[in-house]
């Protein structure tokens, strides 16, 4: 694996945890409340999405498990279209799509690591 595409999938992993992280003891109404927290896990969101874009093809090939266009189709809703978005599926990504999604780049980190 080049070693950008290590870089980015570290991005990718270290956003989920921040998001998953931010969001931990918190409800779906807390995040009405607070424009923090959605505005940080909407960041984390951007950052996965943005590192995914920068994976190169032959990477994202060899890692099916990843939902690489629904990354990338999240990553673009939430840059271009901010101004529609929908704090019901940012909630439902960070309490549902990105647990698992932490644990199989956790796996793919360790397996691909040349230490």
């Amino acid at each position: 694996m080049r070693k950008d595409d290590q870089i980015r999938l570290r991005h990718m992993l270290d956003s989920a945890r921040e998001a998953v992280h931010f969001a931990k003891g918190k409800t779906r109404g807390d995040l009405d409340g607070d424009r923090l927290l959605a505005l940080g896990l909407m960041k984390c969101v951007e950052i996965i999405g943005e590192a995914a874009a920068n994976i190169s093809n032959e990477c994202r090939e060899t890692l099916p498990a990843i939902p690489w266009k629904s990354i990338l189709g999240m990553r673009n809703r939430l840059v271009h279209t901010y101004f529609e978005i929908d704090l019901d599926v940012v909630w439902y990504t960070t309490t549902v799509s990105l647990p698992p999604l932490v644990q199989i780049r956790e796996g793919i980190l360790a397996q691909k690591s040349p230490d």
